[in-house]
């Protein structure tokens, strides 16, 4: 046997090794561990991955799995975390790529310094923590999208060798070439070629199915657990919770009633010009001055001002809601639409019939409460007014929140979202079954 296959054997006995501790570790993780096969590569010192492979240089598996095993072990999370985040297909949207792929890096490490598992238990250095709590305070969700745009923003200058842990070169084999065909794809050992296109995307789909799998597999976990995975679910969530179109959901919510507006679908011209030429100025038909309208007569926002939530978060949602309220289509020109700030209580409702009023409350909102969060009296509050005679035709019930807090059991008779800021803080793992979930 050559001396260079005995070099790529052992170098992938050391990777199977590690693989194993991670899994017995961290089982969550048991399907994307899977997912990397790999390959001895000597145009890189250190060792990297394409999505596709773990390209190693033997040489230096060697060194640190002998000198620092849990090192190498957080090398491998650290290249895994790369492909569930999907860090490597959106280099082409960042200008910076130096600046992305440190990004990218502090983004994994952040996580991965959050877990508390032996595997790779690592001090914390002051620097790193530094780091963390400046772009904490100021991004809240350490994505590698977030941190990019703030220290491209900010010109904040962060040294890169802190966070580097593996190879990035290889990510430029992801970006399609027109000039390649299938037939690259039969040679996995040459990270210069291109990936074609239908296998690239093959490849960002099968990592999205791995991403979502662990962050099921994580929402299973108990809380006592969830020290050990840090804020992996929190992050998954972020990224694997696609952004909701409103009027998807507002759709449902519409009913059928006539409006004083000119339906134009009941005019007929060939009528119409038929009894102006026989006549003179009687047509025989004129477009009807009623139409039908499948539109939003009612609608209830509850808005969850408790401690945890933020104003900027509220107001995002605030600006989100009005902008879909005032377009013509979603609404008729009479409304009653409910605004209800709440924590543990109901602190605050005002009532709308004209749209243009919520947009001047959006402008003016200022946040109420403060207290703990329990989402029960918003429903009970609902139940006395329709009790009463009011909010009649309630199809729909939109609640901002951030997810701490009391949810009712019992399924209210009318359609429920809650809402979730995918940008800051939340859970959204209590939200009982009837309830929809909704992202922005």
């Amino acid at each position: 046997m050559k001396q260079r296959e005995k070099l790529g054997i052992l170098g992938k006995r050391i990777l199977n090794a590690s693989r194993t501790e991670l899994t017995l570790s961290m089982r969550f993780l048991a399907a994307p561990l899977n997912t990397l096969d790999y390959v001895m590569d000597l145009a890189t010192t250190t060792v990297g991955t394409d999505a596709s492979f773990i390209r190693f240089n033997p040489n230096y598996l060697f060194r640190l799995y002998v000198e620092e095993p849990a090192h190498l072990n957080r090398t491998y999370l650290h290249m895994l975390l790369h492909c569930l985040f999907a860090h490597m297909f959106s280099v082409s949207r960042f200008p910076d790529t130096a600046l992305w792929n440190l990004s990218c890096d502090i983004a994994v490490e952040s996580l991965i310094d959050g877990m508390d598992n032996d595997a790779i238990r690592r001090v914390t250095s002051d620097f790193r923590e530094q780091v963390y709590d400046t772009l904490k305070k100021e991004v809240r969700v350490l994505t590698a999208e977030k941190i990019y745009d703030y220290l491209m923003n900010t010109g904040m200058n962060i040294g890169g060798h802190e966070f580097l842990s593996d190879d990035h070169a290889f990510w430029e084999r992801l970006n399609p070439s027109e000039d390649k065909n299938d037939s690259d794809d039969k040679q996995p050992s040459l990270p210069d070629i291109p990936l074609p296109p239908a296998r690239l995307r093959l490849l960002k789909e099968q990592w999205a199915r791995d991403a979502q799998r662990v962050r099921s597999e994580l929402d299973l976990l108990s809380k006592e657990a969830s020290k050990e995975t840090g804020s992996l679910a929190w992050t998954l969530a972020a990224l694997t919770d696609t952004r909701t179109d409103f009027r998807q959901y507002l759709r449902t919510l519409a009913v059928v009633r006539e409006e004083a507006r000119p339906d134009p679908d009941s005019f007929h011209y060939g009528m119409y010009r038929y009894g102006l030429s026989l006549y003179g100025n009687m047509p025989l038909i004129e477009e009807l001055e009623v139409r039908e309208a499948k539109k939003i007569d009612t609608l209830v926002i509850a808005i969850d001002t408790s401690a945890s939530c933020a104003r900027e978060q509220v107001q995002t949602f605030l600006n989100e809601t009005v902008a879909l309220l005032k377009r013509q289509e979603t609404f008729f020109h009479r409304v009653d639409v409910r605004i209800i700030e709440c924590d543990d209580r109901v602190q605050h409702e005002i009532a709308f019939t004209d749209v243009a009023d919520i947009t001047r409350y959006a402008d003016a909102f200022t946040l109420k409460g403060g207290f703990g969060t329990d989402f029960r009296p918003v429903f009970r509050h609902i139940a006395d007014l329709r009790a009463h005679g009011e909010l009649k035709n309630l199809r729909g019930l939109l609640y901002f929140t951030d997810g701490y807090g009391v949810f009712p059991t019992e399924a209210a008779p009318y359609d429920t979202a809650f809402v979730f800021d995918t940008q800051s803080d939340y859970s959204d793992r209590d939200v009982p079954p009837w309830a929809m979930k909704l992202y922005i």
